[in-house]
């Protein structure tokens, strides 16, 4: 396989997303005095899922997913609150959250030994620029992509193409993309014409008509496939 490049989707493949947006909205919460529920967080969950899906067919545009999935939420708990000062509560603690899942930042230092390595997010650049780009293993990445910079998201090729512009690329069969996501990392990876590599630690059956090159439920099972 002997791939040069390596290209990583960040949230729920190096970074932990859940445990990040969990914080923040609690945060949240608290400072916009609605009471807390258990089920809260799960309706938002779910809520944010579908409205990043949306996202990335091209349905919904970034600003306008930033308050219509507070609407959404508000609506479906019945709550009456500042959709606007709720959302940025929400980005302001997101921000502060950059936690690693175990082993990234070794497994970041001993791949950066051997291949060149480029970090590609959907996201807010408000958000990820302070996360991301200034997260312990920022260093290691050749160029960090955020599509909210870019213009594009993923599964659009443009994303890579347009991130990718100012740097000298290896020939396209020496470039591997690993994230966890069919629709937008693994699509994006197909799209941009490269191997990919499905992170998929819970196993989940692929029901979806993407085919990915290669599958783990490891981060540790990387070095079998670099």
């Amino acid at each position: 396989m002997n791939y040069k490049m390596i290209i990583f989707d960040a949230d729920d493949t190096l970074f932990d997303f859940s445990k990040t947006e969990e914080f923040a909205f609690h945060k949240a919460m608290k400072e916009s005095e609605i009471p807390f529920k258990d089920e809260y967080l799960k309706i938002y969950k779910e809520i944010n899922i579908a409205i990043w899906q949306e996202f990335e067919k091209g349905l919904i545009t970034q600003k306008e997913l930033k308050i219509d999935r507070v609407q959404r939420f508000f609506k479906a708990i019945n709550v009456q609150r500042d959709a606007y000062s709720f959302s940025e509560s929400f980005l302001t603690h997101l921000a502060q959250g950059s936690f690693l899942f175990d082993g990234v930042k070794e497994l970041i230092q001993d791949l950066a030994k051997t291949h060149r390595l480029v970090l590609v997010t959907n996201g807010l650049k408000r958000v990820q620029n302070i996360r991301i780009v200034k997260s312990v293993i920022a260093s290691y990445f050749e160029k960090i992509i955020i599509s909210d910079e870019i213009g594009y998201a993923k599964p659009n090729p443009m994303i890579f193409i347009k991130g990718l512009e100012d740097i000298e690329l290896p020939a396209k069969d020496k470039i591997l993309m690993i994230g966890d996501g069919l629709g937008s990392d693994i699509l994006g990876g197909i799209n941009f014409g490269i191997d990919t590599l499905w992170y998929n630690p819970l196993e989940l059956p692929n029901t979806k008509d993407i085919n990915p090159t290669y599958e783990i439920s490891s981060l540790k099972e990387i070095h079998n496939y670099k």
